[in-house]
């Protein structure tokens, strides 16, 4: 997807802010990226990069960039081993940190996410959202959301859309700055990285 000046399903303020701050955030965060890249290449081999579909805005597919965090190993028929097993401890280190989303800056300058809003997810969760649970769809995705500032990945699925929905209904400009700096917070101390016994989050099957 080309660069967008204003996408659907953002108000130009808010993506003035987007630009404001990933501009040169990215170009900020360009050396590091470069270390991340090379630790990966040397700890895991290629590829550097992780690319996945993901729902955006109105759940039009667009392709999610991030660090690869996991190694591609298989178990003897050919299956691929649960992800606390491929977690290496670089990728851990890079998910505690967050660095390994730093590429998902290129999809914000897009326009296919933004830097606040509701986790993009897997495509396949689409089929299974209850139609509330679906209007986390009707604002752009984000870097970092309403959700992850108030539990991350110890929350529980339910929780989290709660939060979702909540953000899609009381949006502002000091909304997002305020969760952008509580996000800063969050990650320095390196809370709500996985959920209970998982090596991230346990997979979304429905709500009953």
């Amino acid at each position: 997807m080309p660069f967008q000046l204003l996408p659907p399903g953002i108000p130009r303020r808010k993506r003035l802010l987007d630009l404001a701050l990933a501009i040169p955030g990215f170009i900020v965060a360009i050396p590091v990226m470069l270390v991340v890249a090379l630790a990966i290449l040397v700890a895991n081999g290629p590829p550097v990069l992780f690319f996945q579909e993901r729902p955006g805005y109105k759940g039009k597919i667009f392709t999610l960039i991030k660090f690869r965090s996991m190694r591609n190993e298989f178990d003897r028929r050919g299956r691929l081993l649960p992800d606390a097993k491929r977690l290496s401890a670089l990728g851990r280190f890079l998910r505690e940190t967050s660095l390994d989303e730093l590429p998902e800056l290129v999809n914000v300058l897009k326009g296919e996410i933004s830097l606040v809003g509701p986790r993009p997810l897997l495509v396949k969760y689409l089929e299974i959202y209850s139609p509330e649970q679906a209007r986390r769809h009707d604002v752009l995705p984000g870097l970092t959301g309403w959700a992850q500032i108030n539990g991350r990945n110890t929350l529980t699925w339910e929780d989290k859309f709660r939060y979702d929905v909540w953000y899609v209904d009381h949006w502002s400009l000091r909304l997002d700055i305020k969760i952008l700096a509580l996000t800063a917070w969050k990650v320095l101390k390196r809370e709500g990285i996985s959920g209970p016994g998982q090596a991230t989050n346990e997979e979304f099957k429905g709500s009953k």
